[in-house]
């Protein structure tokens, strides 16, 4: 996700299930074990934005070897691995840019999206510029967008992947809820506005998983993943603004490893 004004746009896995080795070939302590094919798909949350170390053939993706889906395929091992997730990605893009990779060998999937189509970029400016009442009418705004047109871009995206990737086990990832409230020495927003950007976090993490559930993939809930470590905790996961501009508001590296790859793992 984007943030879209401030100079430019700010626009979502150690595998934790058990597994059983048997014969005498059975791999050594610590030996990667090679898993079925891993695709990543989504926006900035998912492609690394603000964690650093981009791969430099992503270009504005900003891909970061730093991402959750970049730490889980080295550690892992897939037998193939394709890492399509961009910043600024919406719905659309997802559909028309990202899928190429899936096919019925694809094991494992997973996505971050819905940020944009809500106009994350656009609140998250409106807010950090503007007074309270500015901010809360862009985030009426957007969570009406939420409830009442986003469903039905989610049910786009997960059909597709699902008839793509038939057999594949599906991850979607949440967003983290930004800020910890009531914290008397944190600068910044005020307590109005970061109260109702966290409601509008909750909102959207609740439409995702519904459409998620109703398609039969799994939820990776990453609001409670970072709890503890939000804006205004004492120590952050997330960036507050930032130079450049579109990292603000987007996990740092250990965001992606000490939030997101957790979530990821238990999910998955």
């Amino acid at each position: 996700m984007k943030l879209s004004r401030l100079a430019g746009s700010l626009s979502a896995f150690a595998l934790a299930a058990a597994l059983t080795l048997t014969g005498a070939g059975a791999a050594q302590a610590g030996q990667k074990i090679s898993t079925p094919g891993y695709v990543a798909l989504g926006d900035s949350y998912s492609s690394g934005l603000g964690a650093g170390s981009y791969y430099t053939n992503s270009g504005d993706c900003k891909r970061s070897s730093k991402s959750y889906p970049a730490l889980w395929a080295a550690a892992h091992a897939p037998s193939t691995f394709a890492f399509t997730a961009c910043s600024g990605a919406r719905t659309g893009d997802v559909l028309s840019k990202q899928l190429g990779p899936l096919n019925g060998s694809t094991g494992l999937v997973s996505i971050s999206i819905g940020g944009n189509d809500a106009g994350f970029g656009d609140t998250m400016t409106t807010c950090v510029l503007n007074g309270d009442s500015a901010c809360l009418a862009r985030i009426d705004q957007a969570r009406t967008y939420v409830r009442n047109t986003l469903p039905g871009e989610l049910d786009k995206v997960y059909t597709a992947i699902k008839g793509r990737a038939p057999a594949a086990h599906v991850v979607v990832l949440g967003y983290p809820r930004f800020y910890k409230l009531g914290a008397t020495t944190c600068g910044g927003l005020s307590e109005t506005k970061r109260s109702a950007i966290n409601a509008a976090a909750d909102l959207l993490n609740s439409v995702i998983a519904k459409r998620a559930a109703d398609h039969g993939f799994s939820y990776g809930d990453a609001a409670a993943g970072f709890t503890g470590h939000e804006l205004c905790s004492g120590s952050p996961w997330l960036n507050s603004v930032t130079f450049p501009i579109d990292s603000s508001y987007h996990p740092n590296a250990a965001g992606q490893a000490g939030g997101y790859l957790p979530v990821f793992s238990s999910a998955a």
